[in-house]
C-alpha cells in the first residue's frame, strides 16, 4: 500500500493522547509571499516578534535562515558550504534518495494529523549535514503563521551525516492579530554512525492555537541526538509525543522540555525512547508548571531491547493555583536482562516558608513568587555547543521574564 494510501485511510484516525482537534475548523487556503534576499526584509511587525522564539531577525551568528509565512517559504539561505538548506519539494526534487527516509521515522498513518500532512503538505524543510562536518554556528529555522483560522502542515526532514555536527534552533509563532490557527509539524531526524544533532525549540503561539508536532528520531552507532524543548506562552492544546530509536550501539538521546501552561492551556507533552543498540543510553528531563486553569500531563516512555542499556526520567512540577493540574506519567519497559531504568517524579506548589523568608528580605509576595518560579525553571542544558548553550539560556530568559 502507497503512503497516499494509508494516509487516505488514516484521514479520521483520533490520536493516542491528547484532545481530539476538529480539522475542518481550519482553512487550508493561504496567500502567496514573495520571498526575501534576507531576513531583515521581514516586515517589521513580525521582525518584533522571532527574538521570542529564537529566532535572530538579522541572520547573525547563524550558519543559515529558512522562514516560512503560513505555506509560503520566503527564505532558504544557507551560508555555510557544509550544510543543505532548502524546502522539501524543492529537496525532494534535486535528491532522489530522499524518498528513501520521506515517512521512515513517523509512520503516515500514525493519526489524522500524520495523515493531513501527506495529503495536504504545505512545505516545511530540509537539513542536511555533509559527512565529517562541524558548523560552529547554528543554523536558524521558523515556522509563522500569519493568517487567523489558518492549518499549517509541515513536513520536515534532517540528516546528519557520518561524523558531522548539526546545531539548530527553531522557533515558531505567530502574527500579533492571529489569535487561532492550527499547526501540523512532521519532523524526521535521521543521525547517522558518530553525528550530532542538537535541536532546540521554542514555541511562542496564541491562546486559541491548536499544535500537532509528530516527530521521530534514528539514531546509529555513536551518534548523539539532544533536543530542548520549550512552550511558555498560552495556547488552546498542545500534544506532542516524540518517538526516538537507538537503533546504534553506544546511540545518546537526551529529551529536555520547560512547559508553562497558563489560563486555560491544556498541554500533553511526552517523550518516548527505544533503546535498541547495545549500549545505548537516554535521559528524559522535564520542568512543568501551571497555573490559572492550565493543565499539564507529562509523560516519559522508555523502553529496553539490548544488554547494557541506560535509561533515566526526571519531572518536575509546580502548581501555582488550585484551579490547575499536573499530572506525571512515568512509564518503564524493560524486554531484556543487564539494563537500567530509573525515573523520578514530583510535584507539588511554592512552600510558604520560601515565601516568607524571600519577603523578610524586602520583597513582596509577587516578587517572591516569581524569583522561586525563575529559579525552578532556571536549568543547565548538557550536552550543547558554548554559542547554543548561551543562545538557549538567552531564549529560556526572555519567555520567563514575559510569562511572568
Amino acid at each position: 500500500m502507497s503512503e497516499l494510501e494509508k494516509a487516505k485511510k488514516a484521514k479520521s484516525k483520533p490520536a493516542a493522547f491528547g484532545t481530539d482537534v476538529d480539522l475542518e475548523k481550519y482553512s487550508l487556503d493561504a496567500d502567496d509571499h514573495s520571498t526575501l534576499s534576507s531576513m531583515d526584509e521581514l516586515p517589521e511587525e513580525i521582525q518584533e516578534v522571532l527574538p521570542m522564539c529564537g529566532v535572530n531577525p538579522t541572520g547573525k551568528s547563524r550558519s543559515g535562515s529558512f522562514f516560512q509565512l503560513d505555506h509560503s517559504v520566503m527564505l532558504s539561505d544557507s551560508t555555510s558550504k557544509t550544510i543543505e538548506l532548502m524546502s522539501m519539494p524543492d529537496a525532494l526534487e534535486k535528491h532522489n534518495f530522499l524518498k528513501g527516509y520521506v515517512w521512515n521515522a513517523v509512520p503516515v498513518d500514525t493519526d489524522k494529523y500524520t495523515a493531513r500532512t501527506e495529503l495536504n503538505q504545505t512545505n516545511g524543510y530540509f537539513i542536511r549535514s555533509i559527512p565529517g562536518s562541524k558548523e560552529t554556528f547554528p543554523l536558524q529555522a521558523c515556522l509563522f503563521i500569519g493568517k487567523q483560522g489558518l492549518s499549517q502542515n509541515v513536513h520536515n526532514i534532517i540528516i546528519a551525516e557520518e561524523d558531522s555536527e548539526l546545531n539548530i534552533i527553531t522557533g515558531c509563532s505567530v502574527s500579533h492579530n492571529v489569535t487561532s490557527a492550527l499547526h501540523l509539524g512532521v519532523s524526521e531526524f535521521y543521525v547517522k554512525k558518530n553525528a550530532k544533532v542538537t535541536f532546540t525549540m521554542v514555541h511562542n503561539w496564541a491562546k486559541d492555537m491548536e499544535i500537532r508536532p509528530r516527530t521521530g528520531i534514528i539514531v546509529e552507532d555513536g551518534g548523539t541526538f539532544i533536543s530542548n524543548y520549550v512552550c511558555m506562552e498560552p495556547l488552546k492544546s498542545l500534544q506532542q509525543n516524540p518517538k526516538a530509536y537507538c537503533t546504534g550501539e553506544n546511540s545518546r538521546v537526551t529529551f529536555q522540555s520547560i512547559l508553562y501552561a497558563s489560563e486555560k492551556s491544556k498541554m500533553d507533552v511526552g517523550s518516548t525512547v527505544f533503546l535498541k543498540g547495545k549500549g545505548s543510553k537516554t535521559e528524559i528531563m522535564s520542568r512543568a508548571i501551571s497555573t490559572g486553569e492550565g493543565e499539564i500531563i507529562a509523560r516519559g516512555h522508555l523502553v529496553g531491547e539490548s544488554p547494557d542499556v541506560k535509561g533515566h526520567l526526571e519531572c518536575r512540577g509546580l502548581i501555582l493555583s488550585d484551579s490547575s493540574g499536573i499530572h506525571a506519567i512515568p512509564e518503564l519497559e524493560a524486554r531484556t536482562q543487564n539494563l537500567e531504568l530509573s525515573h523520578e517524579a514530583a510535584v507539588g506548589k511554592i512552600a510558604e516558608e520560601e515565601v516568607l523568608y524571600l519577603m523578610s528580605r524586602g520583597l513582596s509576595e509577587d516578587e517572591a513568587t516569581s524569583m522561586i518560579v525563575r529559579g525552578f525553571l532556571n536549568v543547565d542544558i548538557s550536552g550543547l555547543p558554548e554559542e547554543l548553550a548561551k543562545e538557549t539560556k538567552k531564549m529560556i530568559k526572555m519567555s520567563m521574564e514575559k510569562a511572568l
